[in-house]
């Protein structure tokens, strides 16, 4: 598995970098604040700018960003993933 949904109303991305391994980050790109647009590869891109972000950490894996992205709280139980409040 290595994808991601982004759920552009709640500001937040999640992926799956392995198997069974769930990450969330804020789904704008830190360099101009664009909804980020894909996760392929375990890889988070932005369409704007072409910024990329690692799917495991945020952090940034090509410029113009400098910045990673911010992680968000998550629980995972069973088929549901619950985003917690920061």
């Amino acid at each position: 598995m290595s994808g991601g949904i982004i759920y552009a109303d709640r500001d937040v991305i999640v992926t799956q970098p392995s198997l069974g391994e769930f990450r969330a980050f804020g789904a704008k790109c830190t360099h101009k604040g664009c909804v980020l647009a894909a996760v392929e590869k375990n890889i988070i891109s932005c369409n704007c700018h072409n910024a990329k972000y690692s799917a495991t950490d945020g952090a940034v894996e090509g410029g113009p960003a400098t910045e990673p992205l911010p992680a968000r709280k998550i629980r995972v139980a069973g088929n549901t993933i619950e985003l917690l409040a920061s």
